[in-house]
């Protein structure tokens, strides 16, 4: 094993989950830098390596020092501090700042700011404020190596190590040491196969108490995750002993030590497959929702002051609409009911139905709110209706994880009517805290298509709702006239019937609904990438930023998810200025999506945004989002974002773009579902273009098999 010392001058690539790195080192008494590769924590510019490894040449680069092991310490040479410093390492100093602290003090930079750090205001442009960001970065960042040498130590990568000290704080090392099983349930990304690696490197008993509990609520969270409020105890078990590799009695154990001391809810259900184990916050967000459901359905309203058909006569002639019999049905329902659904397809005129029950009411004697679950649908809501619509979070005035609803029980919302667009997407959760907002006397209309993917949350409040029979529903099923003439339109009222889309647009000259046929994934590939850059603006005028997006079934393979984002991200965005963390490269006007709710930004899992501005002093990012929202994201928050250019079917819901492009191959196999072609394909307002094959396509109409949700919503509103 050789021994190797020398001082990074850049860090060409790093992994941040595993904490491989290639780093390009000045080693003494060799004239050129020398590529070192292998495990490194946090590798910084300037900082000195002593490296244990082996040299090797590989075919393509050379000759490379393989890292085994290497441990780090400040660099002791002016351009080595000026670098580390430069680098990132600590906030409000970038590298114009770097330059002129060491121009300064030299050698002692380090020392002065670890010693007498104060002295920095003698630099122009350090005041009090900025000394304070210094102050608090370079403690952070010395707790933060400490806990990462502790963690690197036990295999975990210097990302999953900042987010600890986030969460745990100076307290990281002796939580992890007392149980590092709750990483699993309290740090997002660290899984339990990663707490539990940590742990039995620590010598943690394999059967052990801990390791059984986490792993059954880890089990849980992540049923949650498919969209499970609760999960038959027989299941859960199963799914825990195939994570786990224990015994069933051991995890028959830990599920009824959890359930006494509260840490999950347990159920009869009457099932065979035994009781059902829920989320303590799911069980109470599920039982709640139906209490408040039935009790609004209950609860007498107060009397419209108006006459149902001289109001119907009144939207008649404000719209110029003349209703279909199903639209009328809805338009009194609405006059009638305390809670109701209007569900259908694309061009059945739900849009229409609530312009009409709004012109119904408006005499100007009450209180309407209008909401939907995202931003875009809201703002669609408001373009359409020309009334103000806003997202059920911003109705509720929630104020951040802490604050939470402003708007509850004690301080209901101020309605008459409420109506909710896009009702499909709605989680069990939200769900709960919009009926805790909503007064017993006011009237909840859910308009919403059934038929789309349900929310990415836990439950399947909309199809649950109608399934039970307790609330009026209204099912539009007629296909207006303009809407007829769309074969984007036409064609997924065909793929909902489980019919082959009509793709032959020889019959009516230029369509709005292509598919072209390419079986190699790689040409594929090509074929889109010269679609959404060049023929579809060049022939449609859409820009490809603004209003093309490319929707895909799967993240993983030539057209998922990843892929496409990093082929895209070089066609459409070349600019270099922006921020490289690990091998993730932010630029400037980057099409990005918030991929997990964040409470306290207000920003939520499906927001799609562009880089505005991006800082390497304060290490901020700058992200404008559809709503015009400006948010902005400290480094250690980045791996909330991801790439927008590609997106999946999931994180398309609620939003329509001007033009679609959906790769659809036997590649994806396994996604190949009519839900998810059918939500895919009605994104698209002006143009679809599917590129594929047609047995893939086939497949996908075809396949009505959708994953069951295990509720008990339904149940509960029918006791």
């Amino acid at each position: 094993m050789a021994e190797l010392r020398g001082q990074i001058d850049r860090v060409t690539y790093t992994d941040e989950e595993s904490g491989f790195t290639i780093a390009r080192v000045r080693i003494a008494n060799e004239h050129t830098l020398v590529t070192c590769v292998g495990p490194m924590i946090n590798p910084l510019p300037g900082e000195i390596l002593d490296m244990r490894g082996e040299w090797t040449s590989h075919p393509r680069y050379g000759r490379q020092f393989k890292v085994e092991s290497c441990r780090t310490t400040v660099p002791v040479t002016v351009q080595g501090i000026q670098k580390y410093l430069g680098s990132g390492l600590i906030k409000g100093i970038g590298p114009v700042m770097s330059k002129r602290i060491v121009e300064k003090f030299g050698r002692e930079t380090l020392d002065v700011i670890e010693n007498d750090i104060e002295r920095l205001m003698e630099i122009p442009g350090i005041g009090e404020h900025r000394l304070d960001i210094i102050k608090k970065a370079w403690r952070e960042q010395k707790a933060i190596r400490s806990v990462m040498i502790f963690l690197q130590g036990h295999g975990v990568s210097s990302t999953y190590a900042a987010r600890i000290f986030k969460y745990y704080g100076n307290d990281s090392i002796k939580i992890v040491s007392e149980n590092p099983y709750w990483l699993a349930m309290d740090i997002p990304g660290i899984g339990f196969l990663t707490a539990d690696r940590i742990a039995r490197r620590m010598g943690f008993d394999h059967e052990s108490a801990n390791r059984a509990e986490a792993g059954v609520l880890f089990a849980l969270n992540g049923l949650a995750d498919q969209g499970h409020t609760y999960y038959p105890e027989k299941n859960l078990i199963e799914e825990a002993r195939v994570i786990l590799e224990v015994e069933e009695p051991v995890l028959k154990k830990a599920v009824d030590s959890l359930n006494t001391r509260g840490r999950i809810v347990m159920e009869e259900a009457g099932r065979p497959d035994g009781r059902a184990v829920y989320l303590p916050p799911l069980y109470l967000a599920e039982v709640r929702t139906a209490e408040r459901l039935k009790a609004l359905i209950g609860t007498p309203r107060n009397k419209w002051d108006f006459d149902v058909d001289t109001a119907l006569a009144r939207a008649r002639q404000s719209l110029s609409i003349d209703p279909a019999p199903r639209q009328v049905d809805a338009m009194r329902s609405s006059a009638s009911s305390k809670v109701m659904i209007i569900t259908g397809g694309p061009g059945t005129g739900k849009t229409t139905i609530i312009r009409a029950i709004l012109a119904m009411h408006a005499t100007g004697r009450y209180e309407i709110l209008l909401g939907a679950p995202t931003g875009r649908a809201a703002k669609r809501l408001e373009e359409s209706t020309g009334r103000e619509a806003k997202t059920i979070h911003r109705l509720l005035e929630f104020s951040g994880r802490k604050g939470g609803f402003r708007r509850n029980r004690l301080r209901p919302l101020e309605c008459d009517l409420l109506i909710i667009d896009e009702a499909s997407m709605i989680d069990i959760m939200l769900m709960h805290h919009l009926l805790e907002a909503l007064p017993q006397q006011s009237t909840l209309i859910l308009v919403g298509d059934v038929n789309q993917l349900p929310s990415i949350g836990p439950g399947s409040v909309l199809k649950d709702s109608i399934r039970s029979g307790e609330i009026p529903v209204v099912e539009l099923t007629e296909i207006f006239r303009q809407a007829s003439e769309s074969a984007i339109i036409m064609n997924a009222h065909r793929i909902n019937r489980g019919e082959f889309p009509d793709i032959d647009t020889s019959r009516n000259g230029l369509s709005d609904f292509y598919f072209i046929e390419q079986d190699d994934p790689d040409k594929a590939l090509e074929l889109l990438l010269h679609l959404v850059c060049e023929r579809i603006p060049s022939r449609f005028g859409f820009d490809p930023l603004d209003d093309v997006q490319v929707i895909t079934p799967m993240n993983r393979g030539t057209l998922g998810v990843a892929n496409l984002n990093n082929e895209l991200q070089k066609a459409l965005n070349t600019r270099e200025d922006g921020i490289t963390r690990g091998g993730r490269t932010f630029r400037i006007n980057d099409k990005v999506i918030q991929i997990v709710n964040n409470y306290d930004k207000e920003v939520f899992n499906g927001d799609i945004g562009k880089i505005a501005s991006a800082d390497e002093e304060k290490q901020e990012v700058r992200v404008r989002f559809d709503d015009q929202t400006s948010v902005v994201y400290d480094f250690s928050e980045l791996d909330e974002l991801a790439s927008a250019y590609a997106i999946t079917v999931h994180k398309s819901q609620g939003s329509e773009y001007s033009a679609v492009v959906i790769p659809v191959t036997t590649q994806h196999y396994m996604m190949l579902q009519r839900d998810l072609l059918y939500t895919a394909v009605t994104r698209g307002k002006k143009l679809v273009v599917l590129i594929g094959t047609k047995k893939a396509l086939a497949i996908a109409v075809k396949n009505d098999r959708t994953q069951r949700r295990y509720t008990l919503l339904q149940e509960r509103l029918r006791q």
